[in-house]
């Protein structure tokens, strides 16, 4: 199980991306917009700069739903592999059979 902590400020990250979606956008269009004037898209460009870095996409990581595992996570299923092999396991992925021999 991953820190507490840890995967609170996956979700802290996750509302401020959802939250500066939007004026992210349009700023990267108004900075990447050659039509206009070179000093309005300098300005996009700092007001993109203040923005809190968290807000940006870059900054999330995948966590597994269940355990908050970082790494070997299944994007298809929002899990990591230990976490799968358990459900597997416990037959609640369907189509999925845990081979032994």
């Amino acid at each position: 199980m991953a820190k507490k902590s840890m995967i609170a400020r996956e979700v802290k990250r996750e509302k401020l991306v959802a939250k500066y979606a939007a004026k992210r956008a349009e700023l990267k269009e108004i900075a990447r917009d050659e039509s206009r004037p070179m000093e309005e898209r300098f300005k996009a460009q700092l007001k993109l700069a203040k923005l809190p870095r968290n807000s940006s996409a870059t900054r999330l990581h995948n966590r597994c739903q269940l355990t908050g595992r970082p790494h070997a996570y299944y994007r298809k299923l929002k899990v990591s592999r230990i976490a799968l092999r358990e459900l597997g396991s416990q037959g609640l992925i369907p189509g999925l059979v845990k081979s032994s021999w």
